[in-house]
């Protein structure tokens, strides 16, 4: 079953959540601004800023009025913890249904990454 295409300004967020979870915008530094992380992906600015809303919303960046938005601290593992639990509920039965579908054992990655 396919899925359905992702809007633009959630393809966005989860840019921004990985470079949070990695450490390429740590936490009690600036994120870039609207125009800049825009003009760097491309996008229309109007949906940066509605994918950096969303971190506003969700308590994970602070906005310093004139200056720009931060990362919290703690926003990281609070990232982290949300996109495990959603690979775990959504991505993760469909990787199972398809290693069973082609008789692939988890045993056997094991071995293959351990080699």
């Amino acid at each position: 079953m396919p899925q359905q295409p992702r809007p633009v300004y959630l393809k966005l967020r989860d840019l921004i959540a990985a470079a949070i979870i990695e450490g390429k915008y740590p936490e009690g530094e600036m994120l870039p601004s609207v125009r800049a992380f825009a003009a760097a992906q491309g996008a229309n600015p109007l949906t940066v800023a509605k994918a950096y809303q969303q971190f506003q919303t969700d308590g994970l960046v602070e906005v310093q009025r004139g200056v720009g938005m931060y990362v919290v601290p703690g926003a990281a593992a609070k990232l982290r913890n949300a996109e495990r639990e959603r690979f775990i509920a959504s991505e993760w039965p469909e990787i199972v249904a398809r290693m069973q579908r082609l008789g692939i054992d988890p045993a056997e990655l094991i071995e293959t990454e351990s080699a």
